[in-house]
């Protein structure tokens, strides 16, 4: 995402953060710092504590930060749990297996033997997803897809050469469409900026060298390669005292908004620690990819933040991108720091500027007299509410028993944690526009249970239906016996 001119740094993302707070397990980011927490192959664990009804239990257990599914991490540790000894050097035993095979100073080393190579040698193991010297070409010769002559645009470009990941559940890469990718470089170079640092970009270390990219966790703020990785980073941030470089993230959408927004906010004080005294108010300039229903929750962090109308579209994405596989809108936004007046919008692609608010929005989303701004988050005509006093989704009615606007559906109860698909809190799963998503995977749940279901009845049936028959023949064993005795 840099012009040849630019220097780009790279954060690499372990994955998607632990578990949904909507789902009764809560982040806990008021321990102790003078107690570190213990360590899984993806860096320092998060301490977690369930949440019932709104009420904490007393124990508390640290988590994998990374993978949300214990089958990919299957760390657990009780908070007050103690550890032997033996326990804790077969821990550190297996965390050490599951580092990467090669350390970034000989990616480096095997990077700068392959940009020497000609060009007829330069191969790419896409089975393997690896940079391949002369050495290693016999070892992926059968059975593996090797691309050859690869050339340095196409090493300035890992993406196109990378197999993106798709586990929502660990290491979920989508891929920005031609038409977003290319909005954010014009963007980036229009707003003057010559750095950029990207948060979250897995996998690429054997394409950087070691002053631009990091091998990072953004759930932790860890740096796998320890201090050396960290004055890179700083060095970056605060080049020319940090004038000229913007960070822009892309998290998995799984993840928790709550240790993003602690990492982030330890990159701005990174970034704050090269300027003088003068510009201590200044902040770093950001761009964060999320969902537009997490507005709240980074607003919470970020005050400053605003939300752009920019709808970002992905190319592997089934949801996340416009045409017949995808949606009429995409759901995914750009929040950021820099005043809105000043990024212009695509006006071929539906935007316009409201002179009112001074800055670009959907062509749809209309200026609301009585809200005093475009109110609309997902790009079509929200509709004012006067009992509610703000505007609300055009598919809402006002509910004289909730005293609120929601679906003509909905229950009037309301949702207690949100949904627990996409995490918004004014409306349940049943009325979620990601459903289509997990339909297909809770049909299949529903048929298995079906199917163990059924399966029990039969095994039931069957059993009560010899019960019977023993008991029958029983019952005529005894009135024999019975006329017998008599006789």
């Amino acid at each position: 995402m840099a012009t040849s001119r630019d220097r780009l740094g790279t954060l690499e993302a372990e994955g998607s953060s632990g578990r949904q707070g909507y789902s009764g397990v809560e982040v806990v980011l008021s321990s102790d710092p003078a107690t570190p927490a213990p360590l899984c192959p993806h860096g320092p664990t998060l301490l977690f504590v369930k949440v019932n009804q709104g009420k904490e239990e007393t124990r508390r257990f640290y988590a994998c930060s990374a993978c949300r599914d214990r089958k990919d991490c299957n760390f657990f540790l009780w908070e007050d749990e103690k550890l032997s000894g033996a326990r804790l050097a077969a821990r550190e035993a297996h965390n050490r297996s599951c580092q990467p095979p090669l350390s970034r100073s000989q990616c480096v080393e095997r990077y700068l033997k392959f940009i020497e190579l000609p060009l007829s040698q330069r191969k790419f193991c896409q089975s393997c997803q690896q940079l391949l010297l002369p050495d290693d070409e016999e070892k992926h010769h059968e059975h593996h897809q090797v691309v050859g002559d690869v050339s340095i645009t196409q090493l300035k470009r890992p993406s196109k050469l990378l197999y993106p990941l798709e586990n929502k559940k660990t290491n979920a890469q989508y891929l920005f469409a031609d038409r977003s990718c290319l909005f954010l470089v014009d963007l980036l170079s229009n707003l003057g900026f010559r750095r950029v640092l990207c948060v979250g970009t897995p996998r690429y270390s054997q394409f950087y060298m070691e002053d631009s990219f990091c091998h990072y966790n953004m759930f932790n703020h860890h740096f796998f390669d320890g201090k050396a990785a960290l004055e890179v980073c700083k060095t970056f941030l605060q080049e020319d005292k940090g004038e000229g470089v913007i960070m822009v993230t892309d998290p998995p959408f799984g993840g928790l908004v709550e240790p993003l927004a602690v990492t982030f906010k330890k990159l701005i004080a990174m970034w704050k620690e090269g300027h003088s005294q003068d510009n201590s108010q200044k902040e770093l300039p950001i761009f964060w990819i999320f969902p537009y229903f997490f507005e709240s929750r980074i607003c919470q962090f970020f005050p400053s933040f605003c939300m752009l109308d920019y709808q970002v579209d992905y190319d592997n994405h089934a949801l996340y991108k416009h045409g017949k596989t995808g949606r009429k809108q995409s759901p995914v936004r750009i929040f950021t720091n820099i005043p809105p007046n000043k990024i212009i919008l695509p006006i071929e692609e539906g935007y316009r500027f409201c002179p009112l608010c001074q800055r670009y929005v959907s062509l749809e989303n209309q200026h609301c007299e009585h809200c005093n701004s475009c109110t609309s988050k997902d790009g079509r005509k929200w509709n004012h509410c006067f009992l509610c006093k703000k505007c609300v989704k055009p598919s809402w009615i006002h509910c004289s028993i909730c005293n609120h606007c929601a679906l003509p559906d909905h229950s009037c109860k309301g949702p207690k944690d949100g949904c627990f698909i996409c995490g918004e809190l004014d409306h349940k799963r049943s009325a979620c526009p990601n459903i289509s998503t997990s339909k297909k995977v809770n049909k299949a749940v529903r048929k298995q249970k079906q199917r163990k279901s059924n399966k029990m009845k039969m095994e039931t049936t069957k059993g009560q239906s010899m019960n019977h028959t023993s008991a029958t023949r029983k019952k005529k064993r005894r009135e024999r016996t019975h006329q017998y005795l008599c006789s």
